[in-house]
């Protein structure tokens, strides 16, 4: 019996920002695209997250989540898994509007995010005489 496995590429993550590398899809097509080219890689699902074109923050825009999954629909048969982890300062009606809107067949679960903090931890621990 051949093993199987479930590849899930997250496109961009909630996180992330454009200074933090050049190869951040922001755009709704570039995130299309991207999401394209993991299930041609092999992924079977792509997790999205939306993108302001302009600068890079994450956004609870219909209008942008809707380009991006027309876009990959046309053009594969992945998994959508929308986030609802949205960004810093969403609120849980704006994080869950695109479950709601566009019906994914998956959707993340954020019960409380702890991941919007970027401290310099790296610092301390460079600093430790335990590092």
């Amino acid at each position: 019996m051949k093993k199987k496995a479930i590849i899930t590429a997250a496109i961009t993550g909630a996180i992330h920002t454009p200074g933090m590398s050049p190869y951040l899809p922001i755009t709704q097509k570039e995130i299309a695209d991207e999401a394209v080219r993991a299930y041609e890689a092999g992924a079977a699902v792509c997790h999205i997250h939306a993108r302001n074109p302009q600068t890079g923050q994450p956004v609870a825009d219909i209008n942008v989540y809707g380009e991006i999954l027309a876009n990959v629909k046309s053009r594969c048969n992945a998994v959508i898994c929308l986030t609802t982890g949205g960004g810093l300062g969403m609120t849980v009606e704006e994080r869950l509007l695109t479950v709601s809107t566009f019906k994914p067949e998956l959707a993340s679960f954020n019960a409380g995010s702890v991941n919007f903090s970027i401290f310099q931890l790296l610092d301390k621990y460079l600093d430790s005489p335990n590092f």
